[in-house]
């Protein structure tokens, strides 16, 4: 059985990796497998997270739930155990790799090593012919029994993306669920271009978003706004209003029996404080000095509402949202339900994971799901 992989990022690896005995052709347009995985996690890589559910995903639970039952967060870490990798845990759950990203790419290599890789090759276009598949690229002409999209979504375009996963999908009949930059920073409106001049500044927050809540730090950048909280909220966001609470968990009657001025005071840092008292009209005064009228002004900081103009774009989001319609890909296998030996795994499909590892473990354990269906074969 020939089979052929499109792409050569982490799932791309993975699957190649757990088809030992199969004779496998990996078509990776790059010179060299992984650009995505050595850039990740400030280049150590957040491989996964341990704590893992369906709910952490922006995608229907009950296609996701078969391939994490295979192979979650624990069987993952096992197997890269087993294999001389040991993730280090950091920032409460998250894993990374100890040194560099490098030493996982390093081991999904050594482990898919015998099977073939074809660098420098960028995959035209798919086609069927009877039972055997055609896979044309801009060097030759593969055939297969079966093809695996593994090639992921837009962002990072310098880093190889693209969208050719989308248009073999749609050459099968395939949906595509419209696609966004996902995990990535927001642009501003006119009246929030003050959080510019902020830039270099963080502060927690908690953002409200079509019915999701994202905890965790909020920086001030040059295009707008970026950091943790502001990336997974991008997750959820379409157009229209978020609202951001400055001030989660402060309490108010501290700060009115507060001799203290407002820019100590508030759990923030001074200049974004002095900003938005300036915005407020407000004097950075004592806090037993406010008067109602500032007070509930100053309360806003606790529902600060706007609609972000955009976001930083496919160039610096760390996914891609939507993608293949899940309900015509068989959660079991990864097979299209449209055309028999084709499949897909990774980000290509309409799963998209939070801030956090969620992404490589979606990937790893999809492209599990897929290789238990095609060792049995």
């Amino acid at each position: 059985m020939n089979i052929v992989i499109i792409g050569g990022g982490a799932s791309a690896l993975m699957l190649a990796s757990l088809l030992p005995g199969k004779s496998v052709t990996v078509i990776e347009r790059n010179s060299t497998p992984g650009a995505k995985i050595i850039v990740s996690g400030g280049g150590k890589c957040n491989i996964t997270n341990a704590v893992m559910a369906p709910e952490f995903f922006l995608a229907d639970p009950s296609f996701i739930q078969p391939s994490l039952e295979i192979f979650d967060q624990k069987v993952l870490l096992q197997w890269l155990e087993r294999r001389g990798l040991k993730p280090m845990l950091k920032k409460g759950s998250q894993y990374f790799c100890k040194d560099s990203s490098r030493e996982l790419l390093t081991l999904l290599q050594k482990e898919s090593r015998k099977q073939t890789f074809l660098y420098n090759e960028t995959v035209l276009s798919v086609g069927k012919r009877e039972t055997y598949f055609y896979v044309k690229t801009d060097k030759r002409t593969v055939s297969a029994d079966a093809v695996i999209v593994a090639s992921g979504g837009l962002s990072f375009p310098k880093l190889g993306a693209s969208g050719i996963g989308y248009e073999i999908a749609e050459y099968f009949g395939h949906t595509i669920v419209k696609t966004a930059p996902a995990l990535v920073g927001f642009t501003v409106q006119k009246e929030q271009f003050f959080f510019k001049e902020l830039s270099g500044a963080s502060t927690e927050v908690v953002i409200s978003v079509n019915g999701q809540t994202c905890k965790g730090s909020l920086l001030f950048a040059h295009k707008g706004i970026s950091g943790p909280a502001v990336l997974n909220a991008s997750l959820y966001w379409e157009k229209g209003k978020i609202e951001i609470d400055f001030l989660p968990g402060f309490s108010w009657k501290t700060l009115l029996k507060s001799n203290k001025q407002l820019s100590s005071l508030l759990p923030m840092p001074k200049r974004v404080t002095k900003a938005f008292l300036l915005q407020f009209k407000l004097n950075d005064k004592t806090g037993s000095k406010l008067t109602d009228s500032e007070l509930l002004l100053l309360k806003r900081l606790k529902h600060y509402s706007f609609a972000p103009a955009g976001t930083f774009g496919y160039s610096k989001a760390e996914v891609t949202r939507g993608g293949v319609d899940t309900a015509e890909v068989d959660s079991l296998t990864m097979m299209s339900k449209k055309a028999e030996g084709l499949f897909f795994t990774g980000e290509v499909l309409n799963v998209t994971g939070q801030l956090g590892g969620y992404n490589f473990q979606w990937a790893f354990s999809s492209a599990a799901r897929c290789a238990r269906f095609l060792r049995g074969r």
